[in-house]
């Protein structure tokens, strides 16, 4: 069973950094993939970095340059450190096990998305 965790959030000015870390049940890191997504008040959910299985990263150009995905597959962590963040960095983050599909992150579903409950990221002066 898929159980992940988020913490990390905050209140940030722009220009600071946070670091996100997501905590995922049993063999989640051995048999998905993991994406960190996004959300902002009446905004589509968006992806924004993601690890596959083997450990390939993705940053979408979004943030590119400015976020960082990392895990320790032995602590069964991910992670998503946030630098130089701006006020439109402003969301809900979400860590989710899915799979890579084109370049793509696609969520995996069972009765609801294998997502955790977010954790606020506020950026502002």
């Amino acid at each position: 069973q898929v159980h992940l965790v988020e913490s990390g959030g905050g209140l940030v000015q722009p220009g600071g950094s946070l670091k996100l870390s997501c905590s995922a049940s049993g063999r989640t890191l051995r048999s998905y993939a993991i994406g960190w997504r996004r959300q902002a008040p009446g905004k589509q959910r968006e992806s924004v970095a993601g690890v596959t299985i083997g450990g390939d990263t993705k940053v979408w150009d979004s943030v590119k340059g400015r976020f960082t995905i990392s895990r320790d597959t032995a602590k069964n962590q991910v992670y998503l450190q946030m630098d130089n963040l701006k006020p439109e960095d402003t969301a809900v983050y979400y860590c989710c096990a899915g799979t890579f599909v084109a370049g793509n992150f696609i969520v995996t579903k069972g009765r609801t998305d294998y997502c955790g409950q977010g954790t606020q990221v506020t950026v502002s002066s």
